[in-house]
């Protein structure tokens, strides 16, 4: 308590506000970090094992994986009856679905991106308003001592919002790339799925 205490002393009314927009940046890293890298990490070695069997995708183990690559692969098998057609629009909503799950947050975090420098600012200018309130009832001489620690409490909400906006704005951009090359390689391998369907069979690929 006492270290937020202090850090509310140094960043005035704008603390609360900037620790709770800090909050959801580290929460929201840490949960897309682990879910994107299970995702990946789980499709790579079913992929693999898939291979190496040397059946592109055996129905039993389809049906029990819970990778999305097998999931995408499953539907389509499960709708082998249909036509070709039929089975790429059905995949095609359930790409977009996994889209939706795969971004699942990027746009909070670019929300948090684009307020904190704002709040930062937004204590910056109360924070002025207020050193220069106390000057002007004080009536004592304007030292550039007094000025400097006046101007260095109002400036630090503004480095405090920077300082959150440029991981929440950098882990949106780089965990939307991570999510779309996730999406590359799942549409790659229901369309080669598809194909396998209707008796084409590709080279494997590592």
């Amino acid at each position: 308590m006492s270290f937020l205490n202090q850090l509310h002393q140094q960043l005035g009314p704008m603390s609360w506000p900037l620790i709770l927009c800090s909050l959801i940046t580290l929460a929201l890293w840490l949960e897309r970090s682990l879910s994107l890298l299970w995702t990946s990490l789980r499709g790579e070695q079913e992929k693999r094992q898939l291979r190496l069997n040397g059946s592109a995708y055996p129905e039993a183990d389809v049906a029990a994986s819970r990778s999305l690559i097998l999931q995408g692969c499953s539907l389509l098998v499960r709708h082998r009856a249909s036509d070709k057609t039929t089975r790429e629009d059905l995949a095609s909503v359930w790409l977009q679905q996994q889209r939706g799950r795969l971004h699942a947050g990027l746009r909070v975090l670019t929300l948090v991106g684009v307020i904190s420098p704002l709040l930062g600012l937004l204590g910056t200018v109360l924070g002025l308003i207020e050193m220069f309130k106390s000057i002007g009832a004080s009536g004592e001489p304007v030292t550039p001592a007094l000025l400097a620690d006046g101007l260095g409490l109002a400036m630090s909400t503004t480095a405090a919002g920077l300082l959150i906006a440029l991981p929440a704005i950098a882990g949106a951009q780089l965990f939307g790339l991570w999510a779309d090359r996730l999406l590359d390689r799942l549409t790659d391998e229901l369309n080669r799925c598809n194909l396998h369907l209707e008796g084409i069979r590709l080279e494997a690929r590592s």
